[in-house]
Order: structure tokens, then sequence, then C-alpha cells
């Protein structure tokens, strides 16, 4: 019989207890987490899965750190990946949607528990970096806020995701596409050798599909997209937030041809 979701999530937090044990849990400060895994390509946690991490973190007394670097911003159709699985961590990672990349920024978002030594001490905490603090930084990423909750931008990834994945699922009838998987703006296409058994491209092949034919090919034809084999080879496809079907459109007419020139050169 295959195995339920509800299994699959007891056997991931069964396995994250036990390293916990393994290692010691006095030994362990922190665990960090991306709401959405981008390694391997966008993906998902299961039901119940950051419920469970929660609870062995509040048992262990270990703090939990979710790295919203790429899921922060609206990309998965919320302001944080956070919030759309509940994660309830006591620190946040951010980055890039900050200033949806016009400036360099980055930062620490940490729940008052965490904070309390740091603002009520007399002790310093001597750590220091070069542009902590920047002004020039710090104005843009409060403008790019204004401006994103002045024109909706999360409410529309919300609002256009179900379109956005409908319109990508065309692709999975490819004999390379193998899994479609994502959420928001926040997909990857994997791809394999043999649809029906799954099997995957060698390292060789890796190299030769993704970086000596798709990203290129790709590029060519006008689409961004980031080829990556940290695991099994994926397409990662994640649009601006503001596209909508026109673009959608665009984006699996490009791949569809390309990914279809992919798979007759790879047989």
């Amino acid at each position: 019989t295959e195995e339920t979701e509800e299994e699959f999530t007891r056997l991931l937090l069964d396995e994250l207890e036990h390293t916990i044990e393994a290692a010691g849990p006095e030994t362990i400060c922190m665990v960090i987490f991306e709401p959405v895994q981008n390694a391997g390509g966008s993906f998902t946690p299961p039901a119940g899965y950051f419920a469970g991490v929660r609870e062995l973190c509040d048992r262990y007394e270990i703090l939990l750190c979710a790295d919203e670097v790429i899921t922060g911003f609206g990309r998965l159709g919320a302001w944080f990946g956070s919030e759309k699985y509940d994660i309830r961590p006591d620190l946040i990672t951010i980055a890039k949607g900050l200033s949806s990349a016009y400036a360099s920024i980055g930062g620490v978002v940490a729940t008052n528990t965490v904070m309390e030594p740091f603002l009520e001490s007399t002790r310093m905490y001597t750590h220091g970096i070069t542009f902590g603090g920047h002004p020039v930084q710090a104005a843009i990423a409060l403008k790019n806020l204004e401006i994103m909750k002045r024109e909706r931008v999360v409410e529309h990834v919300a609002e256009q995701q179900n379109r956005f994945r409908k319109t990508l699922a065309q692709l999975v009838d490819l004999p390379i596409v193998g899994d479609l998987r994502g959420t928001g703006f926040f997909y990857a296409l994997e791809l394999v050798k043999d649809k029906e058994t799954r099997a995957t491209f060698d390292d060789d092949e890796c190299e030769t599909l993704l970086r000596g034919f798709l990203s290129p090919r790709l590029f060519e034809a006008g689409l961004i997209c980031r080829a990556d084999d940290r695991g099994d080879p994926v397409i990662q496809i994640s649009p601006p937030l503001v596209a909508g079907q026109q673009e959608f459109d665009e984006i699996v007419s490009i791949l569809g041809d390309v990914l279809t020139e992919a798979g007759e050169r790879m047989r």
C-alpha cells in the first residue's frame, strides 16, 4: 500500500527527533527550516509537519528559525511562509523580498522572548557588521513595502496562484516531466529520463541537459529559469509577483517548446 501523508509526516518527525536525541538536545540551540524547501525543487511540507516540529522544539527547548529569504514577502501567496503554514517560529531570516532586490538588505526578526536578553541585559553583544542599519537600504525597503501594500501585490499572488498552477500543469504531459510541485509563485518541474519508472538522469546527463542545453536555450527563448540538480534535476519557476495569465501562458509556451526539444535530445 502507498504511504499516506500522515505516515510520511510521522516518519519525518521521528527522523528529526532521532537526530536531536543522537546529537544530544543540550548541544542544539536552534533548528533552521525553509517553509518550502528550495534545494531539490520547491518541496512543500506535508500536513501537520511544522506543528510537529514546533512541538519537538518546545519539548527539547530548541529555538525554531524559519529561513524566509526566498519564501518571504509574497512568494507563496502570503507575506510569510510561516504565516501560510502556521509555523510560529522564534526567529525569521529575511532578505531579497524585503526590498524586491532593489537594494541589498537582510535582517532577522525575533520574538520578544528571544530579544529580551539583548534588551534587558547590561552586557554588550559584541557583534558588528559594516553595513548594518544602512539608512539608504532601509529607506528603499520601507518604500518597497509601502508600494507592495498599496498595490496589493501579495493579495495578487494569492488570487492568481491557482491559475498559475493550472497553467503549469499542462507541462506534466511532456515525457521528460516527472513532477510539478510548489505553491504560490514558487514552482519546480522535476525532469526524468523515464516517465513510467521515474528514472532520473545521471551526473553527466544532468550536466549536458541542465547547463549544456536548457539554461542557455531557455534564455535564448526569452525565459530566465534556474536549472538545479541538488537532488533530482529540476527547472525552478518563480515569476514576478505581478505576473498574470498572459505571462503564465508565455512561460508555459516557452517551457513546452524547449522541454520537448530537450526530451528528443536526451533519447
